[in-house]
């Protein structure tokens, strides 16, 4: 977490700064992790004063400043990051503040309680070695349906954490891959193998359905409360999980079964036996 809708959230909220020039680049004293980055901090300040943002992308999990001089200021926020132009939850993890003149905003600052995410400043070549079509898969919303199924069929796995290979498929994450297969009713061990074009084809538009609703309603705020707009406010699709941690509770769908909770991949996984019964050929 954060995942595609709450990634395309944060795109959305620092879409003020387009247009904008940067004033200054700081880095607040931290006594926390470090985060990964990548040129030195020195080099990265220097080379982003003065520079404008053209525009404000995403590519699967991840945030992109397009700069004036063709760079990419690129943000992947991993478990616990935010970019934000309110105020943080906490001063104390805030790991860059832009200024800028000009645009809506006066500040984007990146806030990363565990410090697993990263900052990289790229040019076009380096984006694209990194984060080009050989390491990430078409976007979850953006893909059409022959596609999606094509990069699925054949492989042996169980669906659940093949949904996560984001060489396969960009943005799906742990959360919304319980929450699209309880609604497209598929065992999370079923084999991609194993399941009908008919299951492939409700895989993909519960997938459509679950990650548009996800965005409409700005991401999902659990218990620990990390995620955020970025004005500090939480966003709202929990509200709409049927399954995703909510283990030994009933089934909001069927009202029969007990929602369960298996680990596939050292990550866990929800979903009801009665509403999703496991393909097997």
């Amino acid at each position: 977490m954060p995942e595609l809708p709450e990634v395309e959230t944060m795109r959305r909220g620092v879409l003020g700064c387009v247009g904008a020039r940067i004033r200054d680049v700081v880095q607040p004293q931290s006594g926390y992790r470090p985060l990964a980055m990548s040129p030195t901090w020195s080099r990265m300040r220097r080379q982003l004063i003065h520079r404008s943002i053209a525009a404000v992308r995403r590519l699967g999990k991840r945030v992109l400043m397009d700069l004036d001089n063709e760079q990419s200021l690129v943000f992947q926020p991993k478990m616990s990051g935010l970019l934000m132009v309110g105020e943080p939850p906490t001063v104390q993890h805030v790991r860059m503040r832009l200024y800028f003149d000009g645009g809506q905003h006066s500040e984007v600052l990146y806030w990363d309680s565990r410090g697993l995410g990263s900052i990289h400043l790229w040019n076009p070549e380096e984006v694209d070695r990194f984060l080009g079509a050989k390491v990430l898969g078409p976007d979850a919303v953006e893909v059409d349906l022959e596609t999606f199924r094509s990069r699925f069929e054949e492989c042996k796995r169980a669906i659940k954490p093949t949904l996560l290979d984001q060489k396969r498929l960009a943005g799906v994450g742990n959360l919304y891959a319980s929450e699209i297969l309880h609604r497209a009713k598929v065992h999370p061990e079923s084999r991609c193998c194993d399941l009908s074009r008919a299951q492939w084809k409700k895989i993909y538009d519960c997938m459509r359905t679950v990650l548009l609703a996800a965005i409409e309603a700005e991401g999902s705020t659990l218990g620990d409360g990390t995620y955020r707009k970025s004005k500090s406010d939480p966003g709202s699709y929990q509200n709409h999980h049927l399954v995703y941690d909510r283990a030994d509770e009933i089934c909001p769908t069927c009202r029969k079964s007990t929602i369960l909770r298996i680990v596939q991949t050292q990550r866990s996984t929800f979903y009801c036996e009665q509403c999703q019964a496991i393909s097997i050929v």
